[in-house]
């Protein structure tokens, strides 16, 4: 069991970077690590996913080329670096941990276990 902690969320420009991290408090390199989000009134999203040995990453449409998913298993930590933020950005970001899967990386809620409490990002026009 892992639990997870995200952080670095905040208010700032169309245009301007953020960088979220999401501490673990176990090991976390048998799992697989995601993002979603969720905007008020909306479902929580996909957003990026990291495979357990950081060799494989997958990107929502909406944020590819902008946002980047690293991980550092040895500090049980996984980062998501935001650049060129949007107004549609704006949502509640969740870091989750699920089980590796032969099948290979999951866009789906259903196949992460752990999730973290999350942390606000807004961005302003």
């Amino acid at each position: 069991q892992v639990q997870l902690a995200e952080s670095g969320g905040g208010l700032v420009q169309a245009g301007d970077s953020l960088r979220l991290s999401c501490a673990a408090s176990g090991r976390i390199n048998i799992y697989d690590m995601a993002w979603f989000r969720q905007a008020p009134g909306q479902e929580r999203e996909f957003v990026a996913a990291i495979s357990w040995s950081g060799g494989i990453t997958y990107y929502a449409d909406s944020v590819k080329g902008r946002f980047t998913i690293s991980r550092d298993n040895a500090k049980n930590t996984v980062n998501l670096q935001m650049n060129s933020l949007k107004p549609d950005d704006t949502a509640v970001y969740y870091c989750a941990a699920g089980r590796a899967a032969m099948s290979g990386l999951s866009v789906l809620r259903d196949m992460y276990d752990y999730w973290g409490q999350g942390t606000q990002v807004t961005v302003s026009s």
